[in-house]
């Protein structure tokens, strides 16, 4: 039975429903007695929808003097009702379908709705810490509670008011109140749980059984190793299943997999490692995994047993590095033997639970054509780009976090002539180059003592003492700015590197910012002519709405005008929309505008191609 939601002057809330259908998946019923309620992808709204393409306060509904208002809190990707998104607040009618990212809302009104009877709720008859949370699951799955004042975005709306009685969170895959740690089966609330509890204590009893930490792992080779702990694990789950401590419905195969990839690999994210299609994986929480798939995120179905387990992969990733993640040093960086880089931090700094982030390292190496195929970039672009490499510019990608920076820097390293000597520099290597001749250096952080880092300023500055032909530098983020301004500009051309900028003015602007970060009290006017006559062409990488990636605009460096540094575009992507299915369309266009160097390039007797800069 429903509880009795009051609102100020004792007058009761009339009751109303909202019908929940997730695209692709099942239908539910949620009954509330309160006049507005909030959706969004935290706790504190009354439907939570644990979506990427969900805001943290998404969508407002009120239900009011027999009249249904929908209101779009400023969302990231909007609300629509019958497929037109939200300008503002709406009413509504009850045939009328409301389309939160991958769910469909339906609301019931009053007069439509059919509440039972309830009795008065008091504060003597539920505390106000826990009110309804013991309580079985009510008619579509809500559970009746208490909920505190939330805390609320900058621009989001308040939806209670103090002392107001209102429904905890409902998740759309479930009906239990916390975040499963694996999907259920659909219409099994509680399997999740139990399967969780199930993995931790067949987990716990091959560490009784068989104690990791004691094997000689030199001595039993990974085979060995591998065969031995399946092994046990079998007989515990049998021993289990034996004495009826296991569901009917639990798959035991599927048990001893995920207890011997926590065991000895990387837990639930073993299968999203081997999945061709992820690009990243991100583990939040314990249970609480997502995964980037064609630059969409979405949950996993899996998740692990508890932190303990996310602390045991990270140890098993960072061990063999040299590495160490504790309360003293509680973030790190590093990567797997594939290659992927690996990001971890863990409590105190990660409230929820050690936090892990893997961008997955691609074994196929990209070329020029590929991304021309992906829509990445245009074959004029392409060739104006390699025409850059071979003619020693120096070249900057700026663009933002996942917009593929490093892809499109191992492109443009793919035009460097073999028989040059090149020095490449990175945080975590990532570089893939074909070429013979190439020397990779990877800066290290300091050890448990807080000695021994070594910075990619420190091997900027040593790599000018290796004769390189080129300097590729993984990303700038610092004082190394100033050491590869300075290496440009004394006969190192040809050198590349990228760098976190949201336009190529910004990216200009950033440098700037990092040259003053090296502790050289600099003129700002020094220090942009030493910028324009170092860097020759930028390039403007983006992600958008749909995920996809693409070369956004292609600018060249013309010098210092006054007081400003003076860009020309050369290429650009224009945006004209968005399809049926919401993918952006749009066309690259070049401006007609020949770069400067081009000139020099045709006296000096070097082919050019002049028609790449006709319309695209």
């Amino acid at each position: 039975m429903l509880r009795d939601l009051r609102r100020e002057g004792g007058q009761k809330a009339m009751p109303f429903s909202v019908i929940l259908t997730e695209k692709g998946g099942p239908t539910r019923r949620l009954d509330f007695e309160t006049e507005e309620i909030t959706v969004g992808r935290v706790d504190e709204n009354d439907i939570c929808l644990p979506k990427g393409n969900i805001s943290k306060k998404h969508t407002k509904i009120v239900v009011k003097d027999g009249k249904i208002i929908v209101l779009d809190l400023k969302s990231t990707n909007g609300t629509y009702v019958n497929g037109k998104k939200l300008a503002g607040p709406q009413v509504i009618k009850p045939s009328d379908t409301v389309y939160i990212g991958d769910f469909i809302l339906n609301v019931e009104p009053p007069d439509l709705a059919a509440p039972e009877e309830a009795a008065p709720a008091s504060a003597h008859d539920t505390p106000p810490d826990a009110a309804g949370l013991d309580e079985g699951p009510v008619d579509g799955g809500a559970e009746a509670g208490v909920a505190d004042e939330p805390a609320h975005d900058e621009d989001a709306i308040p939806t209670s008011r103090p002392g107001k009685l209102r429904f905890p969170r409902v998740e759309a895959t479930s009906p239990s109140p916390r975040p499963p740690a694996m999907t259920p089966p659909a219409g099994n609330g509680h399997a999740a749980e139990d399967r969780g509890r199930t993995l931790s204590l067949v987990h716990d009893r091959l560490i009784e059984a068989m104690d990791l930490r004691r094997l000689d792992l030199d001595a039993l080779g990974s085979r060995e190793l591998r065969d031995k702990t399946e092994a046990t694990i079998r007989q515990i789950v049998a021993t289990m299943d034996s004495a009826g401590e296991l569901d009917a419905h639990l798959d035991r195969d599927e048990l001893v997999s995920d207890v011997l990839n926590e065991a000895l690999g990387l837990g639930p994210l073993e299968i999203y490692l081997a999945d061709e299609t992820v690009s990243e994986i991100m583990v939040n929480a314990p249970s609480e995994i997502y995964v980037e798939r064609s630059g969409r995120l979405e949950r996993a179905h899996k998740g692990f047993s508890s932190p303990r387990a996310v602390l045991g992969a990270i140890e098993r990733i960072v061990a063999p590095l040299g590495r160490h993640v504790d309360e003293s040093s509680p973030f790190v960086d590093a990567r797997l033997p594939d290659g992927s880089r690996v990001n971890a931090i863990i409590p105190p700094l990660a409230l929820k639970g050690p936090a892990l982030t893997i961008r997955k390292f691609k074994r196929e190496l990209l070329a020029a054509a590929d991304l021309v195929a992906l829509g990445s970039l245009a074959t004029p672009m392409a060739e104006f780009l390699e025409t850059c490499v071979k003619a020693r510019r120096n070249v900057i990608v700026s663009g933002g976090t996942g917009s593929g920076k490093t892809t499109l820097l191992n492109v443009l390293s793919s035009y460097i002539p073999e028989g040059e000597r090149i020095v490449t520099i990175e945080d975590a290597a990532e570089l893939q180059l074909s070429q013979e001749h190439w020397v990779q250096l990877e800066s290290r952080p300091a050890n448990i003592e807080g000695k021994g880092a070594v910075t990619i300023r420190d091997l900027v500055r040593n790599a000018l003492r290796m004769r390189p032909d080129r300097i590729v530098v993984g990303e700038c983020r610092g004082g190394e700015a100033l050491d590869m301004l300075q290496a440009m500009n004394t006969g190192h051309d040809g050198s590349l590197t990228t760098l976190h900028a949201n336009s190529p003015r910004d990216a200009l602007a950033r440098l700037e910012t990092m040259v003053l970060m090296s502790g050289m009290n600099l003129p700002v006017r020094a220090i942009r002519e030493q910028v324009a006559s170092a860097v020759s062409v930028i390039v403007q990488q983006q992600r958008y709405a749909d995920g996809t990636r693409r070369v956004s605009t292609i600018s060249e460096v013309r010098g210092i005008e006054g007081d400003s540094i003076e860009l020309q575009d050369v290429f650009q992507f224009v945006q004209d929309g968005f399809d049926a299915e919401g993918h952006v369309v749009g066309r690259f266009v070049a401006t007609g505008f020949v770069p400067t160097f081009y000139d020099e390039l045709q006296q000096r007797g070097v082919p050019v191609n002049l028609d790449v800069f006709q319309a695209v």
